[in-house]
């Protein structure tokens, strides 16, 4: 099964509703292969946003992911990188659509609730925030009602 990175961002802390976001994605059928609570620090920040460290509005950034603990979180399923896009929505929360987390739960383009890996980071993003015995390869029970025989490799 494919993995993906989630970290509930300090707005989602502060504002209350990780276990909303969290109840959604185990309702979806994605299985949690790791989780924790951690403060970030500029250091981890530089390194995970380094393609904005140059922009202008990266110290909103530092201040806005360092406001609070965060919990990273490794998702596991079929397809879950894209998945777990689809269901998180547009990085905007006003241009977000309904259903979505950050449809539902956000009005901001930086304080939007989560951030979610791309399919091109995510092997990189979840070896940034857990140790390889901090994620776990397991099968939940309710495996066979979440996929189909065919689905489930």
């Amino acid at each position: 099964m494919e993995k993906t990175l989630v970290i509930f961002k300090p707005s989602a802390i502060q504002r209350g509703l990780v276990g909303n976001i969290l109840t959604r994605f185990q309702q979806k059928g994605l299985a949690i292969a790791g989780m924790k609570m951690i403060q970030l620090d500029e250091k981890i920040l530089r390194e995970h946003y380094s393609h904005l460290v140059e922009k202008d509005f990266f110290p909103l950034i530092l201040d806005s992911m360092m406001a609070s603990p965060v919990i990273v979180l490794c998702l596991s399923g079929k397809d879950a990188i894209n998945v777990v896009r689809l269901m998180i929505g547009a990085t905007n929360g006003r241009e977000a659509l309904p259903g979505t987390i950050r449809g539902d739960f956000s009005l901001s383009n930086q304080e939007n609730i989560v951030h979610a890996s791309c399919k091109e980071d995510a092997d990189k993003e979840i070896a940034r925030f857990f140790s390889p015995s901090e994620i776990f390869d397991w099968t939940p029970a309710n495996t066979p009602f979440v996929y189909s025989p065919l689905e489930s490799n």
